[in-house]
């Protein structure tokens, strides 16, 4: 499928590194051609540069393309779309599993048009890594690791079986089995090269590591200064089969680093800063690039952790260059020699390679932090963003109970649980998780985490007995350093035993909490509180029964979960009583910078990483010993309930239907602002009572084997039912019901969402959702998308979106319209029970002014102009074709 390359700007060039001659494309070549000043383009552009050099083929890439990119003017770029292509795909299982499902599809869908479906294959190198399976079931306890492993493998054998069709019917498909870690740092620790490298013609060429992932938090892999982001399943099929992930050139916001962190603040309260104020400023579709002083004793691990979290703060990257820091963590992580002399060397020639003295790039906005203002903090209990300083935790929760809660401060619940005797109260902390790829690549804050263990079991504190408490490292290495450190008794002390490794409580698979303390919060309508060390806290996420959740380093993790609550301020109150009778502050058993730094220094080492990933993708006995169905098409199983055929190609032809305008839609969905991938599709427990509950009661699968929302991504059944399903969802059209309800109109019936679209399918209406404000915030949920377009919804009209989900809108045949600004529902007028058209998408093009038309019941007329974000030619291309995934089958079967 590929093209030679042409090398029109003469930039393929040679170097010799420890006495082996390489090539690259070498971005001086531009330079010298007078096509614009290179060293003074920001770091992330020059990589994305670089990609478009390397891969000019005069058919995806053309020379013109290279010239726009290389001119690129920092304060207002020009609106051409880039053909970005990644040198590598990353997937977790819960948005992987899906895209193989499509890969699967596309097979059977190439054959069905006359094609090789042996052609629907990766062309690029492809690794899923099993992390997003795994539920805290267990805890607590020395067994609570083989008990949630063994329930595991139970629960998700079709996946897994599935994944080993894939693994083993799939070219360039890598799979990292389950009980190895999360993706992002098993990225960050192994599978990232920085500098990759390809034997082509002859020669051996080099060329910087670039990946997009299916997740968002594919971002931590910036911190490594490796380009990446996340992207959709279906944008992430694409890459996979060779085409170009296109995009807007971007504006790159500077970010300068000074200072230096105080004692006692962690890079947990670095990063809750960073998000709150880059979302305030406004970083949407924009790189983020980290510069400046700061950097040079900023740590692989905090970068790692700031640039994690770009998805939180709403940039599509947030970018560290390479450096000396880079090599240094490329040492320590036990990388080759020779791989680390690799990029050292092509970086430094290509100009790559940052140091104090590089001159400083031209950014589009400039913004400045200096890291000894940062303060000890969280973030809750509803958004990242919503940084709260440490000592105005307790007077942050107050507010909220009075204002988004609405609840009696003074409510409590006595509970009785074996011999256990205790109130539980307003602001109780039920889940202490350390958890998440944010945190758990950060040696730092785990080892500072054992330490305040330590002190708190030397001074003789124990964890409420109503904390639910779990340990989720992100790789084998960290329980490797902290065993080393002698740290693990004391966590495990205070019931902070290892659960799995995976994301468990910071993807909504928390498990359920006892019996008892459940019972008490719904009995007395508490606002129960999770504390977590990850990366997002969105409504309804964490768990059903914790309203208020907030992020926080894994120190105060296991500090709030020795306090049991969050009505405190740990800055003035203790967290308890010393077995001396003397009460126990915060301050006394908190690590000093210097303690941290020394147990950091002396157990971690390169030979821990060596010996965890040497033999990775084998797997254990349970994984090897899985049935491998083989095969060029999959054979679907009619009594599958995890793994079904989709529908999305099953009346797709060889050639495309024109495009028509809307006529006679109604509105499914009327949404507010900031409606998440996690409202729009849910990824945690599947309720009995739900439409997808039922589907799957009415298969014989009892609530106790349902699994979760995630874990049957595979099953489109399941997930259409799931698709504004999520139990905090708020839609207008039923004001004060949360769930996912609305009305059938026009007799006005109230009834779940689902039945309501398959009603309206029925009768031959087509359906529109209206909603407000960065509409799809989130992690990159492909099934946002997907459920959206089964459920028969033809456009969304918001107020804006946030970046991935409405790409992946495009990606499946759904039109996102914007309200100009200025303009709402509110301002139009809008109810939602009126009939609309939407007319001048027959001549679709980007950026397109439309027309719309809201006919009310009583005969009334508004009409009012959206902006079609269809964003590139590319986009129009793929609407026009019902989605990505149909405009890839027909050009392969075309080729």
């Amino acid at each position: 499928m590929s093209t030679p390359r042409l090398n029109s700007f003469g930039a393929r060039r040679s170097l010799t590194v420890g006495g082996t001659r390489v090539e690259y494309f070498a971005l001086a070549a531009l330079a010298e051609a007078n096509l614009g000043a290179v060293d003074r383009l920001p770091f992330s552009i020059r990589i994305l540069l670089e990609n478009l050099l390397r891969n000019e083929d005069g058919r995806l890439v053309r020379g013109d393309d290279v010239r726009q990119l290389a001119a690129w003017t920092a304060a207002a770029p020009a609106a051409r779309e880039v053909p970005y292509m990644p040198a590598r795909v990353l997937l977790q299982d819960f948005t992987g599993v899906p895209a193989v499902v499509d890969l699967a599809a596309m097979r059977e869908a190439m054959r069905r048009l006359g094609g090789d479906p042996r052609r629907i294959n990766p062309q690029v190198a492809v690794d899923l890594v099993i992390d997003h399976s795994v539920q805290v079931d267990r805890f607590g306890a020395a067994g609570a690791f083989a008990a949630n492993g063994a329930l595991e493998y139970e629960r998700n054998r079709e996946r897994y079986e599935f994944l080993r069709w894939g693994q083993g019917s799939l070219r360039n498909f890598r799979v990292v089995p389950p009980e190895t870690g999360i993706c992002h740092q098993v990225n960050l620790e192994y599978l990232a090269q920085v500098v990759f490298g390809r034997d082509e013609d002859g020669a051996r060429l080099v060329f910087p590591d670039t990946c997009v992932g299916t997740d968002s938090h594919t971002t931590m892999i910036n911190g490594l200064g490796v380009m990446g982001w996340g992207v959709g399943g279906i944008e992430a099929e694409a890459v996979m089969l060779g085409q170009p992930y296109y995009m807007l050139m971007p504006k790159v916001v500077g970010v300068k680093l000074t200072g230096a962190l105080a004692p006692g603040v962690t890079a947990t309260d670095l990063v809750l800063t960073v998000t709150e104020m880059l979302r305030a400023h406004g970083v949407v579709d924009k790189f983020v690039e980290f510069h400046g002083p700061a950097l040079a004793d900023l740590s692989l691990a905090d970068r790692a952790t700031i640039a994690n979290m770009a998805p939180e703060y709403g940039a599509t990257m947030g970018f560290f260059p390479v450096d000396e820091q880079t090599l240094a963590y490329l040492r320590l992580s036990g990388r080759a020699p020779e791989q680390v002399a690799l990029v050292e060397a092509y970086c430094k020639a290509q100009g790559l390679f940052h140091t104090a003295t590089s001159p400083e790039p031209t950014f589009s906005e400039q913004l400045a932090l200096d890291l000894s203002t940062v303060e000890a903090s969280l973030a809750g209990p509803k958004r990242p963003q919503d940084r709260v300083p440490l000592a105005r935790m307790q007077a942050g929760f107050h507010e909220a109970l009075r204002s988004a809660y609405k609840r009696d401060a003074a409510a409590s619940v006595a509970v009785t649980e074996g011999e256990e005797r205790y109130e539980l109260r307003q602001g109780a902390v039920v889940i202490a998780a350390i958890t998440s790829c944010t945190n758990t690549s950060n040696p730092s804050v785990m080892l500072g985490a054992g330490l305040l263990a330590r002190k708190a079991v030397e001074r003789g504190l124990t964890v409420k007995p109503w904390v639910k408490t779990s340990l989720a490292p992100g790789s084998k290495v960290v329980t490797d350093y902290l065993r080393r450190a002698g740290l693990m008794p004391a966590l495990e002390a205070l019931r902070f035993h290892v659960v799995g490794y995976g994301c468990t409580t910071c993807i909504g698979n928390s498990g359920p909490l006892p019996d008892a303390v459940a019972a008490a919060i719904k009995q007395g309508n508490l606002v129960a509180a999770a504390v977590l060390s990850g990366n997002r806290n969105f409504e309804g996420r964490i768990n059903p029964l914790t309203l208020a959740n907030y992020l926080a380093s894994p120190p105060l993790v296991v500090a709030y979960a020795l306090a049991g609550t969050v009505d405190i301020d740990l800055t003035r109150d203790p967290l308890g009583t010393g077995r001396d009778g003397t009460p126990v502050y915060l301050r006394d058993i908190w690590p000093s910078p210097e303690e941290v730094a020394a147990v950091v220094r002396d157990n971690v080492t390169p030979e821990q990483f060596r010996a965890q990933y040497a033999d990775v993708f084998s797997g254990d006995e349970r994984w090897r010993a899985l049935p491998a169905p083989s095969g060029e098409l999959y054979q679907w199983r009619d009594d599958s309930t995890y793994i079904k055929s989709p529908p999305f190609f099953a009346t797709m032809t060889a050639t495309v239907e024109p495009l028509a305008d809307i006529a006679g839609a109604r509105v499914l969905a009327v949404l507010g602002d900031s409606v998440t991938t996690d409202h729009i599709s849910p990824a945690g427990s599947i309720p009995a009572d739900s439409p997808a509950g039922k589907y799957l009661i009415g298969l014989g699968v009892p609530p106790r084997d349902f699994n979760s929302y995630g874990a049957r991504r595979g099953n489109h059944e399941v997930m259409m039912r799931g698709t504004f399903a999520n139990i905090r969802l708020r839609n207008q059209l039923v004001p004060g019901v949360e769930g996912g309800v609305t009305r059938h109109f026009p007799d006005g019936a109230q009834t779940s969402i689902y039945e309501a679209a398959m009603q309206y399918r029925s009768e031959g209406v087509p359906l529109l959702v209206i909603a407000g404000k960065e509409y799809g915030t989130g992690s990159s949920r492909d099934w946002a998308a997907k459920g959206t377009t089964l459920l028969g919804v033809r456009a969304v009209i918001a107020e804006s979106y946030e970046r991935i989900h409405r790409s992946n809108l495009v990606g499946m045949g759904v039109l996102p319209l914007q309200f100009l600004p200025g303009e709402s529902r509110e301002s139009l007028g809008l109810r939602g029970d009126e009939v609309y058209a939407v007319r001048g998408i027959t001549a679709l093009a980007p950026q397109a002014r439309l027309e719309v038309e809201a006919t009310a019941a009583d005969g009334g007329v508004r009409r009012f102009t959206v902006v079609a974000r269809i964003d590139s030619h590319v986009e129009v291309e793929y609407y026009r074709n019902g989605g990505i995934l149909q405009t890839v089958i027909r050009a392969i079967a075309t080729q």
